[in-house]
């Protein structure tokens, strides 16, 4: 009931959209469906038997689901990883004379291993981000030169490069990120006692060259 003239207001059900209003919503909720079913048919275009079609848009197939949304049968594998990969990176910033400054390695695995112990929902980012942007450099790049061996080669650098730089953003101790490098340690799981097994090999480092770093790389981080 209103106030002072006994109106009564409209019931929020009964209350009828503008027209502006009305196709505003439909048109938003035609183009969420559009963009929905164009990432389906190009997942599924991807997972899919090869054919003419997926053939014919593998370029564009392939620029909307790599890396993000890879597919692959990993979960399945019959002889599991048995090595635990960290990585870390450390960048080279610009003094204010001139000058540059090389900073310590930063413990990007580290950091997301601190967010998921103890946490009984850990973030898919947490586990999975950098593990899979490692994933995808490795296996487009020669550990020799570490020269790109495909065409996603380079993607592959720019999507680890931006995963690194969103953990550590555009200026360290107030002075601007000019450099970055990441460095790669494998460490193999020692077999248990009773299996005989032979003591595990020493750690392999693996260190990628310099890259720089520009403004393109930030994009989307605000």
């Amino acid at each position: 009931m209103g106030s002072g003239g006994g109106i009564t207001d409209r019931p929020a059900r009964d209350r009828v959209w503008s027209a502006p209003a009305q196709l505003f919503l439909g048109l938003s909720a035609a183009g969420l469906a559009t963009v929905t079913a164009l990432f389906l048919a190009a997942v599924f275009l991807h997972v899919a038997p090869a054919n003419a079609l997926s053939r014919q848009y593998q370029e564009q197939v392939d620029g909307l689901v790599y890396p993000e949304f890879e597919q692959n049968w990993r979960l399945f594998a019959p002889n599991p990883l048995q090595q635990n990969i960290t990585v870390d990176a450390r960048v080279r910033t610009a003094e204010e004379g001139g000058g540059t400054r090389l900073h310590d390695w930063i413990g990007l695995t580290a950091r997301d291993l601190a967010a998921i112990r103890g946490n009984p929902a850990p973030s898919h980012v947490d586990q999975n981000l950098l593990r899979r942007a490692w994933d995808f450099y490795e296996g487009t790049h020669d550990a020799k030169d570490e020269t790109a061996t495909v065409a996603r080669g380079r993607l592959a650098e720019q999507y680890l490069k931006r995963i690194a730089l969103q953990r550590i953003g555009r200026e360290v101790d107030g002075e601007r990120v000019l450099e970055i490098e990441f460095r790669m340690t494998a460490t193999t799981l020692a077999p248990p006692p009773w299996s005989g097994e032979a003591a595990p090999p020493a750690p392999k480092v693996r260190e990628l060259p310099w890259w720089a770093v520009a403004d393109e790389d930030y994009r989307g981080l605000g």
